[in-house]
């Protein structure tokens, strides 16, 4: 990125002040703690911190200007709100873009699903997507000052409440909406089941002809099909499935095998990830992929280079065993399918899970526990540690299923305990570890 900051203003629809002819920003900065020289600093106004408190300290590191919702000394660019000023640039960028844009949402599998289409979509050439998890309001329109010039873009959409989708959806306005699956994410937000399904069908854009990617044994895929306003494409396992996994083997703990039909067409490809629900992930990629012309065995070829992002079913090695590290966020529906990841390779020594408690589920929060002890008692693993307040639910449900399971619960998040019992790993056990973002668990791993 290299664009004249009065480039950036105009698409902004804000006024110019104290900055210099000529000026050009070569990123966006959020933080001035990750400020750098020729950054344009973002203002936002925090429940904890007014961004405007700290542009002295973004321009002093280099940054060349600020994007503020109130004067302040130095060069910056007053808009009136922060957010539509965003979504307005953002707009100003797809009225100029006419490759296919793919929107993924969903509860769980967004971020994965993206990378998986981005590298599907490969064979149009550059593909544009948000980098990382960058999905929200102030994060995602930052990616399309970067859309001169690609072939097809794949926008990430996150829900934290009613309305976000429908903003997110307003300027990136995709031509294929792919919904990886309802589930109980954020369900805090909106209150229940039904309540995910009216915020990610804000993505479907009503009147248009877009074509919609669903999840065919989704709970919710009859209410999807409905509000969606275009032609359905499906992806699963089922035989009523557009895309179907037809096939899965697990062949390493970060490598799986998976065989894709399409139309009477098969085609196969090593995925460099383990998981049934990945494979879901990725076939809904390829199917999006397909909508938006790269012809389906090609998709399926492109998959096997992808990079995904860190802390999601990331093998790394501990004390010569192996540690699943899915710490990104956890849902109970990631939970269960990672407990079941973990049990589904053949492994010379045990099986452990290190679970964190699962936050902004609300009323669901019992019963989402539940879930998760019962699987861990259906899969007999040889221990387990829990953390938090909430996974004594997962202990005492796991008990049931299995009552000579062993597993410790501890109401605290303490990472010196959690890495001395990942210290008590051997060669040949492998150990999930898996908890809501905000418990940080992947810090007991830090220093392995």
């Amino acid at each position: 990125m290299r664009i004249e900051v009065a480039e950036i203003a105009r698409r902004l629809g804000g006024e110019l002040r104290n900055v210099p002819e000529g000026t050009k920003a070569t990123s966006f900065v959020l933080d001035s703690r990750s400020a750098r020289p020729g950054g344009i600093f973002l203002a936002i106004r925090g429940a904890r911190h007014d961004g405007h408190d700290s542009v002295p300290e973004a321009l002093a590191s280099g940054c060349v200007a600020s994007i503020v919702e109130r004067a302040v000394p130095g060069p910056h660019v007053l808009v009136g709100n922060l957010v539509d000023s965003l979504a307005s640039m953002a707009a100003s960028y797809r009225n100029e873009f006419h490759g296919p844009v793919v929107g993924v949402t969903g509860s769980n599998g967004k971020t994965t699903t993206k990378e998986f289409a981005a590298a599907a979509l490969g064979g149009l050439g550059t593909v544009l997507k948000n980098p990382g998890n960058r999905n929200t309001e102030y994060t995602a329109p930052l990616v399309w000052p970067e859309a001169p010039g690609k072939s097809a873009a794949v926008i990430e959409m996150a829900m934290r409440g009613h309305g976000q989708i429908a903003h997110l959806a307003g300027f990136t306005r995709p031509n294929i909406a792919v919904v990886t699956n309802i589930g109980t994410s954020h369900i805090e937000k909106v209150g229940s089941r039904e309540g995910i399904l009216d915020a990610k069908s804000e993505i479907f854009l009503p009147g248009t002809d877009q074509t919609a990617i669903l999840w065919r044994e989704d709970d919710f895929y009859s209410a999807l099909r409905e509000r969606a306003p275009g032609p359905i494409l499906t992806f699963g396992a089922s035989e009523d499935a557009d895309v179907r996994v037809t096939g899965y083997r697990a062949m390493a703990w970060d490598r799986s095998a998976v065989l894709f039909s399409y139309a009477g067409r098969s085609s196969s490809i090593e995925l460099p990830v383990l998981g049934r629900r990945n494979a879901l992930n990725a076939a809904a990629a390829v199917t999006a992929a397909t909508v938006a012309g790269v012809p389906f065995e090609q998709a399926v070829l492109r998959l096997g280079g992808v990079e995904l992002p860190p802390m999601r079913m990331q093998a790394v090695e501990h004390n010569g065993a192996i540690v699943l590290l899915d710490t990104y966020n956890a849902s109970p529906d990631s939970m269960v399918a990672a407990i079941e990841a973990l049990a589904e390779m053949p492994c010379e020594g045990r099986r452990i899970a290190v679970l964190g408690e699962m936050r902004e589920l609300g009323s669901y929060s019992e019963t989402g526990h539940r879930r998760v002890g019962a699987a861990l008692g259906l899969f007999r693993l040889d221990s387990a540690m829990l953390i938090g307040p909430e996974t004594e639910t997962i202990r005492a449900e796991a008990a049931i299923a299995h009552p000579g399971a062993k597993v410790t619960q501890d109401n605290e998040v303490d990472i010196i305990k959690i890495r001395e019992f990942l210290d008590t790993l051997r060669e040949g056990d492998v150990a999930l570890v898996k908890g809501s973002r905000a418990l940080g668990l992947e810090r007991a791993l830090e220093d392995s």
